[in-house]
């Protein structure tokens, strides 16, 4: 027997031509922030042929009230309604058509569908309904497609934080709100720029009508939203805070934001009354293996690649998971985002995860107790990583090479962090436990001597010889290969920061160990070492001793880069001693070994000494023309010394020919560039040259305070 359709429901919401109706609700305070994502979610709902519009993003970053906006600014598109349908607390699909029916106006009618009676009152009508939290019930999606098809005029705004996967969905990321860049921090005045910020500060006053924003405290709000990822919710909840703590005394306390941010407005669900219930909520809506996934992914630090999150994912005793298909679930469901990998030749996108989001995962990695084997494997991955870097860090992949490191280089510093920390804690412990701590000391000297040559050409030489002192300290006795070679590392980095003592100290014992077990690249890399240090020293006549044996060590193995470095180190002390002719033969054929391997920054290098030789010579033009390609090739690699250097050069050539006029920028660049690496000798010598060019000019008070300085 076929069922009566009635097309007339209990209550009919209005009447076509009337003013429009509408149960959304007002808001209480201002959307801040959403005026382009308002205005172009607005402009799909009226083109004709959109249907179904979804706005996704992670809990907190605002999509029911990006959505509320927009269904109000439509109200007068839709004059047969604008309705909106809370479904949070709907846990079974089967009750979808019920609310959506007592929304409208419909009661239950024997014998007759309600399906079908809702899609028979909604058949003629133009209006749009408002979804609002769609995302645990996405299995029961195709209801929405059955009304579409049915309701030629009828239009879908959905909200979730997964899209649905339906045909004609249109998804629409909501993102998080503007902020600033915290490397050029705003004043008071240019908070309300950034749209996160101006939310900060508008929270703030409702709970403490005497909050100023000032230029002292504009700075730490601007931290504060970018420590909370520009999420609207963590905003709110963070500036709800104001009433009890200073901005400062907040950004302290964000360390543990998840602990911090509670106590939301009573009218909000309850699931956004806390950060941690609006995470969990999310959390709980995954399944085992994508909740799993997601755990293990809470490891990396600034994102990672999908080869990384492979690596890291199948650890024994998890069974099988698919990361392909969870990432891309997770993606879907906004607990990662993607973004491109700028300048990557490859085209990876990185996978990454908001930090508030993370600080969540971290917790369940730690209640899951999967922590330590977590770490254990992210070290395993990127110590594999700076060890397949380390021999392209000298050749023709080096551009590209030194990019993956510095992009990689949050998730390189964790590991170190927590290989140093496990060895140091382990080394403590008792005496059973020591051969773990030699293991971890072993990977984190390994570590550090694959990644030297990185730290020391993107300036990183501190923190660079910081890991590798504790590494060295928390376990002596790690394998001589492995010790010889960090210390040969640390031994540079010292030498960079002009400690001398020490720098020969460290190099001394990796040179014995060397020796000890007969490694001649090594001896050879461990004297060319020793023999900067003793040309730094002036000591001239030991410093070629050390670099000629080196010299015939490593031409005896054929390693074309220490016989670049020696040849290089060599020119350099001749230079010292005013043996130009002999400087630039070395340089020379220094230059067209460096040039044959497509070593970048060797080429950089000795075509800038060679510059130095022709300029002492008096070949100017020569000079100027070598300084050019050197400043390209520093500047390509980010090599910030030698950009200093090369800098310096030219400018004292330009003043060299009377052009102070160029001479000046170019020094003054240089001093610049030596301050923020924190060399104080090279800015010395630039401010020497600068002082010089300043008196030349008539500025005599300003030539003196640089000559004082």
């Amino acid at each position: 027997m076929q069922r009566k359709v009635l097309a007339i429901p209990l209550g009919q919401p209005g009447e076509t031509g009337q003013a429009s109706i509408s149960n959304v609700p007002v808001q209480l305070t201002r959307l801040i922030g959403r005026e382009r994502e308002v205005k172009a979610a607005c402009a799909l709902l009226r083109r004709p042929g959109m249907r179904l519009l979804t706005l996704t993003g992670p809990g907190g970053v605002g999509k029911t009230r990006v959505a509320l906006q927009v269904a109000t600014e439509l109200l007068d598109d839709f004059a047969e309604g604008v309705y909106f349908v809370s479904l949070a607390h709907i846990d079974d699909p089967a009750f979808i058509i019920p609310t959506l029916a007592r929304t409208l106006g419909f009661g239950a009618i024997a014998g007759v569908e309600l399906t079908e009676q809702l899609k028979a009152y909604l058949r003629e009508k133009r209006l749009l309904l408002l979804l609002d939290n769609f995302e645990h019930l996405v299995p029961a999606a195709s209801l929405l497609v059955d009304l579409l098809t049915s309701c030629p005029e009828l239009k879908l705004l959905v909200t979730s934080r997964a899209p649905l996967h339906l045909r004609g969905e249109h998804e629409f990321p909501v993102p998080p709100l503007a902020l600033p860049d915290l490397k050029h921090l705003p004043g008071a005045t240019a908070l309300s720029q950034y749209a996160a910020t101006m939310l900060f500060v508008q929270r703030a006053l409702a709970v403490d009508p005497d909050f100023q924003a000032t230029d002292a405290n504009a700075p730490v709000i601007a931290e504060i939203c970018a420590r909370l990822d520009g999420l609207p919710l963590a905003i709110e909840l963070a500036a709800a805070r104001i009433k009890l703590l200073s901005p400062q005394s907040l950004l302290a306390r964000l360390e543990h934001r998840l602990h911090l941010l509670t106590g939301g407005a009573q009218d909000l669900p309850e699931r956004q009354q806390t950060l941690r219930s609006t995470l969990k909520w999310s959390y709980d809506l995954l399944n085992e293996s994508e909740q799993r996934l997601f755990r293990r992914l809470s490891i990396f630090v600034d994102g990672c690649t999908l080869e990384a999150a492979e690596a890291i994912s199948a650890l024994p005793g998890d069974g099988e998971l698919n990361v392909l298909d969870g990432v891309a679930s997770l993606l879907d469901k906004s607990q990662l985002q993607r973004i491109e990998s700028e300048g990557d030749e490859r085209g990876d996108r990185r996978l990454v995860m908001l930090e508030t989001i993370r600080e969540y995962g971290l917790e369940l990695l730690a209640t899951h107790r999967e922590m330590e084997a977590t770490q254990y494997a992210h070290a395993e991955y990127y110590l594999s990583m700076a060890e397949k870097a380390e021999p392209n860090l000298a050749g023709a992949e080096q551009g590209r090479w030194f990019d993956r490191l510095e992009r990689e280089y949050e998730n390189l510093r964790a590991a170190m962090r927590y290989l140093v920390e496990r060895a140091e804690t382990e080394m403590g412990a008792r005496e059973g436990r020591h051969q773990e701590a030699g293991h971890q000391a072993e990977m984190a000297l390994r570590l550090g001597a694959a990644l030297w040559g990185f730290w020391i050409v993107r300036g990183h030489w501190s923190e660079g010889l910081r890991w590798l002192e504790r590494a060295l300290a928390a376990d002596p006795g790690v394998a001589a290969p492995v010790r010889a070679k960090a210390l040969n590392a640390a031994g540079m980095l010292a030498y960079l920061q002009d400690n001398h003592g020490w720098a020969e100290q460290l190099c001394r014992e990796s040179l014995a160990l060397f020796r000890q077990i007969g490694d001649k690249r090594g001896i050879a890399s461990s004297l060319i070492r020793l023999g900067q240090v003793a040309k730094a020293r002036r000591n001239y006549a030991a410093a070629r001793a050390l670099l000629e044996e080196s010299l015939a060590l490593s031409k005896e193995v054929d390693d074309k880069g220490s016989i670049a470095d020696a040849l290089l180190l060599l020119a350099r002390a001749a230079i010292n001693q005013g043996e130009y002719s002999r400087a630039r033969s070395l340089l020379e054929e220094g230059l067209a070994l460096s040039r044959e391997m497509g070593d970048k920054w060797g080429t950089a290098m000795a075509l800038y000494h060679l510059a130095r030789a022709v300029f002492s010579q008096g070949d100017l033009a020569e000079a100027h023309k070598l300084l050019e390609e050197s400043l390209a090739i520093h500047r390509e690699l980010g090599y910030k010394e030698g950009v200093a250097y090369a800098l310096r050069l030219t400018g004292q050539l330009a003043f060299q020919q009377s052009d102070d006029t160029t001479a000046r920028p170019l020094l003054e660049e240089s001093v610049a560039i030596f301050r923020g690496v924190g060399d104080k000798g090279g800015a010395a010598k630039s401010l020497f040259r600068l002082a010089s060019v300043v008196a030349f000019q008539g500025d005599n008070e300003a030539a003196r305070r640089l000559f004082e300085e």
